[in-house]
């Protein structure tokens, strides 16, 4: 019966990344769309491949609430290493000027966010990070995927381990997972973080997922609504 749960989730979450790619690359919504609001600023961080476009659903769901929802585009599909994309996370904070930010990211994007809270002179600038999916241990099946993009993602690869022996900032990260990831069978718990496991299953469909924005909404300051799931 788990073996069953787990194709159905699998077939569903490459169908959901299959149609939001789609939708993405036909999108006209521009970044400037997002970027009012009163409320604390969230800054978006996608996952490998993926455009910002892809995380349209949650960036209108956390817009919505009054937060201005920025991202980078010069990410463009998020292929860089890791610490060139930190860089440009930077920039991008200390040009628009932006304090108490909150990171949501997704994937490899929590590897950037991380390293931007470790290592970056915009640290005094983000407030906390919410990290969807992220593959902090790595993930072994990298070794046996083709292109140095993907294979950044093995355990043991030197920004990682970097980025592991930074354990204060930690405390201010909170790391919303799925019970079943195929993509990253290590999971993504984090020691001293706060770790929210989502019952259901995926890499991509839980950047949807209700919990999910509840979670980024509080991390970016707001109180929980009488209905968030908790």
């Amino acid at each position: 019966m788990k073996l069953i749960h787990e194709a159905a989730w699998w077939v569903a979450d490459y169908l959901y990344a299959a149609w939001w790619q789609v939708r993405a690359a036909l999108s006209h919504h521009s970044p400037s769309e997002f970027a009012s609001g009163d409320r604390n600023p969230i800054l978006i961080i996608p996952g490998v491949y993926e455009p910002w476009r892809f995380m349209l659903p949650l960036i209108r769901a956390l817009h919505d609430t009054g937060h201005p929802v920025h991202v980078v585009a010069p990410l463009r599909t998020n292929r860089m290493p890791i610490p060139a994309a930190a860089r440009l996370v930077e920039e991008y904070l200390a040009t628009q000027g932006l304090r108490d930010t909150t990171l949501v990211a997704h994937s490899k994007g929590g590897l950037i966010g991380k390293h931007v809270m470790s290592f970056g002179d915009a640290e005094r600038r983000v407030r906390g990070m919410v990290a969807i999916a992220t593959p902090f241990g790595g993930s072994r099946y990298a070794r046996l995927l083709p292109g140095r993009t993907l294979r950044a993602f093995r355990p043991g690869d030197a920004t990682l381990t970097l980025l592991a022996t930074s354990f204060g900032v930690n405390s201010r990260i909170v790391s919303v997972f799925a019970e079943f990831d195929p993509h990253i069978p290590e999971g993504s718990e984090l020691d001293g973080a706060t770790n929210v496991r989502v019952p259901t299953g995926g890499h991509f469909r839980i950047l949807s997922h209700p919990r999910t924005v509840a979670e980024a909404k509080r991390c970016a300051g707001d109180s929980a609504d009488p209905g968030d799931p908790g």
